[in-house]
């Protein structure tokens, strides 16, 4: 990578750049000229800052110095490289519980894969049972979702509460509703309560005082924050979920296969593991056929960890801090807002609406992630697929599907609640024969987020490839499509 790759110029004076909100976060702008130089190379624009951040030069060059000025090994050792490296993971746990003013006498962090191993850990090692329900909402990721595998084995009853309403949003009143259903008198710790702090799919923010809320109702809370974490601060002096899920990658780009579970430790204390590995337990027989496990953190972190990128998430989050969670959120919500504002406005020659938004329409209680369907001038929806296409072409990385959130999806194109329960997908031999039975026109929606280093100018390059691209276009394109191969 050169220093020499040519910088384009802001704009200063068109959109929501105009604004003096906007000059206030002029330190992201900076960052964007140097550490993310990269972004700006060959002319793309990224926009899939729910799918990924982005790493800045710093963060790189941090992990190379450290591998090129030490020497580490494996933190399950008693010499000097494996000292050193127990010592940094241990710094990064406390780096972590700083990041979210979590006590540490309070909360454990646990190192997994991503966030999807921390919802693992908690749904295979949690005490389902017939009195001990799950409840979840509709816009869960697949990763919480599939903690309902494990509730049913155990013959624990699953609940889920519906989103509504064009905004596709959860009532607290059916949360409420939901968490009662069937008992009489809450006893603590019987039954888990799982929500995203923020829809991947619609942006839609939940309120996080429904963690007090199922507590008040008996229930431990796990709250999914990967997709609310990136751009807002989560503050675990106050909210006290007894889990919760991140990915680092989703807050800035480096290390991806590192996440983490932070736990309460009196809960963790709680949870009993299906199985063992080298690493979680203290001892162990095999003609004995017994084994004791460890019961603080490490008892969850099977093998041996991702010792020489577990730094990187320390320095990743020092990072955050010096940029400041607020100001990323607050020029977060300002692109967000900007872009709803104009895409809504747009209209083709016979007055019908360019898009179809999914979620809240303007930037109130929402992050960064905007869903939509691109409409013809008949009002059909332009397929996704062929979006991704024209928009990978025009230098566009953003996402279309799903988002491995079927709820949400499933609410937003009106599914008809018959026709998927008699459309089971193995009953089709394709995705786009499953679609034809459901008589969706569409297999997903087309999502831009942006994130920490996100500018106007990427906001107004997109506004123009939407107007120049799709606005009073009529008829299919002649592209031929790939066939979908996954939701």
């Amino acid at each position: 990578m050169t220093t020499e790759e040519p910088i384009p110029a802001a704009p200063t004076d068109i959109g929501v750049a105009a604004s003096a909100a906007y000059r206030r976060t002029a330190r992201i702008d900076e960052l964007r000229a140097t550490e993310y130089r990269h972004l700006d190379r060959d002319g793309q624009v990224y926009l899939d800052y729910a799918g990924a951040g982005v790493a800045a030069r710093a963060q790189v060059t941090a992990h190379h110095d450290r591998l090129l000025t030490g020497l580490y090994s494996n933190p399950h050792s008693e010499n000097p490289t494996s000292e050193a490296a127990g010592s940094l993971i241990d710094s990064a746990r406390r780096t972590v519980l700083d990041f979210f003013h979590a006590d540490p006498g309070e909360y454990a962090v646990i190192f997994t894969p991503n966030a999807s191993g921390a919802c693992r850990l908690v749904a295979e090692s949690y005490a389902f049972g017939p009195t001990s329900p799950l409840v979840l909402t509709w816009d869960n990721h697949n990763s919480v979702n599939g903690i309902r595998e494990y509730a049913r084995a155990a013959h624990a009853p699953v609940r889920y509460v519906p989103v509504s309403g064009p905004q596709l949003r959860v009532a607290e009143s059916d949360v409420a509703a939901a968490l009662t259903a069937g008992r009489s008198r809450p006893t603590s710790g019987s039954g888990l309560f799982a929500y995203p702090a923020q829809s991947n799919f619609t942006g839609v923010q939940h309120p996080l005082g429904w963690v007090e809320l199922a507590r008040q109702h008996g229930y431990d809370v796990l709250l999914d924050a990967a997709a609310f974490a990136p751009t807002n601060r989560l503050d675990l002096s106050e909210v006290r979920p007894d889990f919760v899920c991140l990915s680092w990658y989703k807050l800035f780009g480096y290390p991806t296969g590192v996440g983490a579970l932070l736990a309460r430790r009196d809960v963790l204390a709680r949870l009993r593991r299906p199985w063992f590995a080298g690493g979680t337990i203290r001892a162990v027989s095999i003609q004995g056929d017994w084994h004791q496990p460890m019961r603080d953190e490490t008892g969850f972190e099977d093998g041996t960890l991702n010792f020489l990128s577990i730094p990187d998430v320390e320095f990743g989050l020092r990072w955050l801090d010096a940029i400041g969670v607020d100001l990323i959120h607050t020029r977060v919500g300002l692109l967000t807002g900007w872009l709803l504002e104009q895409l809504t406005a747009l209209r083709h020659r016979n007055g019908r609406p360019l898009v179809r938004v999914y979620g809240p329409p303007t930037g109130d209680g929402r992050g960064g992630t905007v869903a939509l369907n691109f409409l013809h001038p008949d009002g059909s929806l332009v397929d996704e697929r062929l979006v991704a296409v024209e928009s990978s072409a025009a230098g566009f990385a953003l996402r279309t599907g799903c988002f491995c959130n079927p709820g949400s999806a499933e609410a937003a194109f009106g599914i008809d609640p018959g026709l998927l329960r008699r459309a089971v997908l193995t009953h089709a031999e394709t995705i786009d024969q499953h679609l034809a039975t459901l008589r969706l026109p569409t297999g997903g929606a087309v999502r831009i987020s942006f994130g920490l280093a996100s500018t106007a100018a990427d906001a107004q390059r997109f506004l123009s490839f939407a107007e120049s691209t799709y606005l009073d276009r009529s008829g299919r394109a002649d592209i031929r499509l790939a066939p979908r191969i996954r939701c």
